[in-house]
């Protein structure tokens, strides 16, 4: 099927592109901002991560998230950057009728590729206990319903298992197989819990595109990024980080408001007006903004 973009405007070409270039190292960004800061500094994509937009919202990573609630978020990031944005599209929104809607719907929002998960619902996050997981040819029906829907060829697929967590390795192996053979792109080992695993799963899978996830206070160890890279990984997620670190920045800050009754022992911490302008391309809306008075 030929793309429906121009080859330079598809995002998931360019997402294929970069990663077949060099292993990418891929920032969560949790809302427009983030996506440009990371681009500013020199990251090549960028993703939206499930448990960051729950928890942004006061919810849990439970799957009570709705197609539109992430599409919204997906669309401002994608307006926001001109980096390939990968998505968080938890277990589909539903079965394999549900999953072309919302591979379509994504793809129409700019985004880049999904990856969904082989989870029952209600979903939890990869790195927690009480997981329960479809059959396995009820995932490879959902690959099959995503690989057919979307319109761009380039579009990208990515299939996520949960199996390590819940039956063991070498399921994972086989599940993993069985996507890849339903149409997934590239394959998303969720919960691997050591280097060594990390190492078989690439060997057993190759020359499948691999996503490795480094979230923090997880099942999986922290491995550096050159190390996952070496093992054959192209993709290095840190999905919560960005996160993390600005609600860990806020706490701190409010404390001191409610200690002290100022901020001024924290201005180090902030970006100034002048930065915060900068990255808001303050000065270009107000260019723009003149020259419609001619």
């Amino acid at each position: 099927m030929p793309s429906a973009y121009p080859e330079t405007r598809s995002p998931g070409r360019r997402l294929r592109a970069a990663w077949s270039a060099a292993p990418l190292a891929v920032p969560g960004a949790f809302n427009a901002l983030v996506g440009r800061m990371a681009e500013r500094l020199g990251f090549q994509a960028v993703y939206l991560s499930g448990a960051a937009l729950s928890a942004s919202m006061g919810l849990p990573d439970v799957g009570v998230v709705t197609l539109t609630e992430f599409v919204e978020a997906a669309r401002t990031i994608v307006a926001a950057t001109s980096l390939p944005l990968l998505c968080d599209a938890d277990t589909g929104f539903g079965e394999a009728l549900n999953v072309e809607r919302c591979v379509r719907t994504f793809e129409d929002a700019g985004v880049a590729g999904i990856h969904l998960e082989d989870q029952r619902m209600p979903k939890r996050c990869g790195h927690l206990s009480g997981k329960q997981l479809i059959e396995a040819d009820e995932m490879a029906a959902k690959i099959r319903a995503a690989a057919a829907a979307r319109r761009d060829a380039d579009f990208v697929v990515i299939a996520r298992t949960d199996a390590r967590g819940v039956v063991g390795f070498d399921e994972a192996v086989r599940r993993a197989r069985l996507y890849v053979e339903a149409g997934a792109d590239a394959l998303f080992p969720e919960a691997l819990e050591s280097r060594d695993e990390f190492a078989a799963f690439a060997r057993a899978l190759a020359p499948v595109p691999l996503l490795a996830n480094m979230t923090e206070f997880g099942r999986s160890p922290n491995l550096d990024f050159e190390e996952l890279a070496d093992l054959g990984y192209r993709l290095v997620l840190y999905p919560v980080t960005t996160l993390r670190a600005a609600l860990h920045a806020t706490r701190v800050v409010l404390a001191d408001l409610l200690a002290k009754g100022h901020q001024r022992d924290r201005l180090g911490d902030m970006l100034t007006r002048a930065e915060l302008y900068e990255l808001l391309d303050y000065a270009g809306y107000e260019e723009r903004d003149r020259s419609y008075f001619k």
